[in-house]
């Protein structure tokens, strides 16, 4: 870990060798220095002990004790000598200083052969005999005389205890200078090595520098171009190298800015077209849907004839095919509100069995004429859930149950998970099934499995898209088990909520029949003939009294009591530029009250959706059913009645 830097692999690179040339000295230095002082030390003691024989040869053949203890003393007083002793011949102890632990001769000779055989004891024991040796006599006439033979004659044992304390004390000196000079060395070495390490890691160093600055995108960036050093080839190709990088940026630049003006402008025209296409397309859906609007208006008022029978049977093939196509159209506005997020969520406690009651009112008539057994199990679990969205999505289940089921029958369910926290709502059916394979793609829009032929019976392929798109906005959860042959389980995992209290809301029920809307005075603002005219003859065939234009003005001049309405109905596009809204403003400011009002269009944009909401007002998209524009008129005739009543 302490070698990641450039610098601290440099300086151990130096330092290593050099530290281990310095140790290798030292060690050499001191083992030399080791021998000569224990080489001088073992002199010295030789060199003392020499003395002492020499100085007692003439106490011993005196017998002069006095000058022996002299000799002795004065030979003791040298350092390192723990003690002195002179025996005579006979190895009896004639006279000592310090410590003579040695009594007779024989102790100190084993003593000595001890300390020949560990020369690293700390007591030494040195003996050397003392002799006296005949001198020749010159008498001058150029002859010597000796008396008696010229062997030395043993006077005595002269015995020397050297201590090597003084011996170890000066190799710790020695071995502490030797360590100092290494130290001093090793000190000098590193900074003379963190020196060079510095001269040839600084220009390595501002290269890394400046090729971080380059990469970090500053390529203006240039190192300092030094003559001598080891890296100027480098460096004069790094500012090259800058500098061709910084035309190169240059020039990428402004090929980019040209692709992005030229982007943009395809962009713009791509915006623009897509505008136009929207445009066109809004113009297409409201110019589509009026015309269907006044056609099922007219089928429907046809159907209400007495018709004979193949013209009665041409007249129901007929009704058929305008509800697929509003079927259709109501599709592609779900999908469409969906998309552009203007469907408004509302979470709050939802009964799952007032929702599934609904559904089984409105399809039992369907699964019978298809010889099906529609089977809803009764549950009085709430979930946490918007009402209308559920039962858009339980409807479109349920329905496309049917639709793929020939024989057997379709169960709907509620169950709820182990830790009872979670409800499921499952649709089971006995049909054809789906395989592995499609059981992604079938939520695709327009995707049907084995209907090629895009046979209407089958649906448009819209149901289950709409089903998920629903699902992924409330956050429930949708999954689908089948396999061929074996029918189809749809899924979905809804929160569980407490009970409000309340009564189950019904979702998308019409008015009780017992209102009738005989008599009812409806001012209709229509600004298509073909729509207007069919609006009218549908209306005055439930008992309305109908007062109708294409403008506010020419709808109020049809009544002779101008003010004196029940409901009004209006489109929203209107003729030179008006609206529903503004339109609707200015009839009730003209009658003085807040008439009952609801809004028709063919147009499906979420800002009209969210105007209609913000005035308080219904809207129902064209082609609009007869069902339902019967069961707003009887909702609006209700809120008309209401104040009379209260007066009363």
């Amino acid at each position: 870990m302490m070698l990641t830097t450039i610098r601290s692999r440099m300086l151990v690179a130096t330092l290593l060798p050099i530290v281990l040339i310095v140790l290798v000295l030292v060690g050499v230095f001191w083992a030399n220095r080791l021998g000569e002082l224990d080489q001088t030390h073992q002199q010295r003691g030789k060199l003392l002990l020499s003395q002492l024989a020499v100085s007692s040869e003439y106490g011993l053949f005196s017998g002069n004790l006095a000058s022996l203890q002299l000799v002795v003393n004065g030979i003791k007083r040298e350092a390192d000598v723990r003690s002195v002793s002179v025996f005579d011949a006979r190895g009896v102890l004639l006279v000592s200083a310090g410590a003579a632990p040695h009594q007779v001769l024989a102790d100190a000779l084993l003593a000595a052969a001890a300390s020949a055989k560990k020369s690293d004891l700390e007591l030494e024991t040195l003996i050397q005999n003392v002799s006296f040796q005949k001198v020749p006599l010159d008498e001058g006439f150029g002859q010597s005389f000796e008396e008696g033979s010229a062997e030395p004659v043993p006077l005595g044992h002269a015995v020397l205890q050297l201590s090597r304390d003084g011996l170890h004390k000066r190799q710790q000196e020695m071995l502490q200078l030797a360590l100092g000079v290494g130290l001093l060395g090793l000190l000098m070495a590193g900074f003379l090595a963190i020196q060079l390490g510095e001269g040839v890691v600084q220009p390595i160093l501002r290269v890394s520098r400046m090729i971080s600055q380059v990469g970090s995108g500053d390529l203006m960036a240039r190192i300092r171009e030094t003559p001598g050093d080891p890296l100027y080839d480098l460096q004069v190709s790094l500012n090259q190298m800058a500098t061709q990088l910084a035309w190169g940026r240059d020039e990428l630049e402004q090929r980019v800015a040209n692709v992005t003006a030229e982007l943009r402008d395809k962009k713009n025209e791509a915006e623009d077209a897509t505008r136009a296409k929207t445009r066109f397309l809004a113009a297409a859906s409201h110019d589509l849907r009026q015309p269907t609007h006044a056609l099922g208006m007219f089928v429907a008022r046809l159907s209400q004839l007495p018709l004979e029978g193949p013209v009665k049977q041409l007249v129901a093939r007929v009704d058929e095919s305008v509800r697929a196509m509003q079927d259709l159209l109501d599709d592609l506005l779900d999908v469409s509100r969906l998309d552009a997020g203007a469907v408004v969520v509302n979470l709050r406690p939802v009964a799952v069995g007032a929702v599934l009651e609904l559904v089984a009112k409105a399809l039992e008539p369907f699964a019978a004429e298809k010889g099906l057994r529609l089977k809803v199990r009764p549950t009085e679990v709430w979930v946490m859930t918007d009402a209308v969205l559920l039962h858009r999505m339980v409807m479109n289940l349920v329905h496309n149950a049917l639709r793929y089921t020939d024989l057997g029958s379709v169960l709907v369910a509620c169950r709820l998970s182990a830790d009872g926290q979670i409800a499921r709502l499952e649709v089971w059916d006995s049909g054809v099934g789906i395989s592995l394979e499609h059981q992604t793609d079938i939520f695709r829009e327009f995707y049907q499995v084995g209907n090629s032929g895009r046979d209407r019976a089958y649906g448009l392929g819209l149901g289950l898209n709409i089903v998920q798109r629903s699902a992924t906005l409330l956050g429930h959860q949708l999954s689908v088990k089948s396999a061929p042959g074996r029918g189809s389980r749809f899924s979905i995992s809804l929160p569980r909520a407490e009970s409000a209290g309340l009564a189950a809301e019904a979702v998308g029920h019409e008015a009780p029949a017992i209102v009738s809307l005989q008599g009812t005075r409806v001012l209709l603002i229509e600004d298509d003939a073909f729509a207007r005219t069919a609006v009218v003859e549908l209306l005055e065939s439930w008992g309305c009294t109908v007062y109708a234009g294409h403008t506010a003005l020419a709808a109020m001049a049809a009544h002779e009591r101008h003010g004196d309405w029940d409901v009004i109905l209006s489109d929203y596009r209107l003729s030179s530029g008006d609206n529903g809204l503004l339109a609707i403003e200015r009839l009730r400011a003209y009658a003085g009250r807040d008439v009952p009002a609801g809004l028709m269009s063919g147009d499906t944009d979420s800002a009209l959706m969210q105007a209609a909401k913000d005035a308080n007002l219904p809207l129902l998209h064209k082609p609009v059913r007869p069902a339902k524009l019967r069961s707003l008129l009887r909702r609006l005739t209700m809120a008309s009645e209401r104040p009379v009543s209260e007066s009363a």
